[in-house]
């Protein structure tokens, strides 16, 4: 059974000390890609050089909302030159967080919107964050896709993830017909999660993804411990349950769901 964790941080201090061992528990527990995305400009290097270095490992490359502020005007060009090294799938970890409110609003909406551009440019979809700010960031992305499709760009029909989607079914369903894909994380699995299960249960299986956000949201059983990829296979298993369906037919289409966004080709 082929998984593919599309969004963990690897990179991340809480690995350092066996990250190599967590890659490979991954690997064994049917765990084909990981996709790492980056914070801000300084981790992304970091980043960009583990998925050179480890062949399961994938990257992508931007600026977190709560990073906003250590946006400068030679950020885009540097962005642009990570976003062109080999491994790099997508744009992100990008998006609006107005819950921690570590930069304003307009700091961080500016700070989006270069980096969507950029994401047109280099034809990579995007990784969103979204914490409290749907309304905001659902009017930026509709735009964007509208600008996609009027320009033709292949991105249209598959412009990015809204990704551990905690918002409501209205903000699924207008992600979702604007071409979007919904990733879902460990809380899908908590027993008080019964708005998001149900949303969960209504998203066609064909625009779902699943993801860890490892080294956070560790899945019933193992919630509030550390979190890696390896566990991606219980929010498989919960998806599963929550379809009626057998978690194979979960994994292949989770599985098909991220290469086709993400353009990852299966290993020969």
């Amino acid at each position: 059974m082929a998984l593919i964790d599309t969004h963990c941080h690897l990179d991340f201090d809480a690995f350092d000390h066996d990250r190599a061992e967590v890659i490979a528990r991954a690997q064994e527990a049917g765990v084909e890609v990981m996709l790492n995305p980056s914070t801000d400009l300084a981790n992304a290097q970091g980043v960009v050089a583990l998925a050179q270095q480890q062949a399961a490992v994938y990257a992508a490359v931007g600026v977190h909302p709560n990073s906003s502020l250590l946006w400068g005007e030679h950020s885009a060009a540097e962005l642009r030159s990570l976003a062109a090294q080999p491994k790099v799938q997508a744009v992100g970890e990008i998006g609006l967080d107005y819950y921690w409110d570590d930069a304003p609003h307009d700091v961080q909406q500016k700070v989006l919107q270069a980096q969507l551009e950029l994401a047109a440019e280099m034809e990579l979809p995007v990784i969103v964050h979204n914490r409290e700010a749907s309304e905001d960031l659902l009017a930026i992305l509709l735009d964007w896709q509208a600008q996609l499709k009027a320009s033709r760009s292949p991105l249209a029909e598959r412009p990015g993830v809204l990704h551990s989607f905690s918002a409501e079914q209205a903000v699924a369903d207008k992600a979702l017909a604007a071409g979007y894909f919904l990733g879902f994380t460990g809380p899908l699995t908590f027993k008080k999660a019964t708005d998001l299960q149900s949303i969960a249960r209504q998203v066609p299986l064909q625009r779902i993804l699943i993801e860890t956000d490892s080294p956070y949201l560790s899945p019933h059983p193992q919630r509030g411990q550390r979190n890696e990829p390896a566990r991606v296979n219980l929010v498989a298993e919960k998806l599963a349950e929550l379809k009626g369906l057998p978690v194979e037919d979960v994994a292949a289409a989770t599985t098909a769901n991220a290469r086709y966004l993400f353009g990852i080709e299966a290993q020969q």
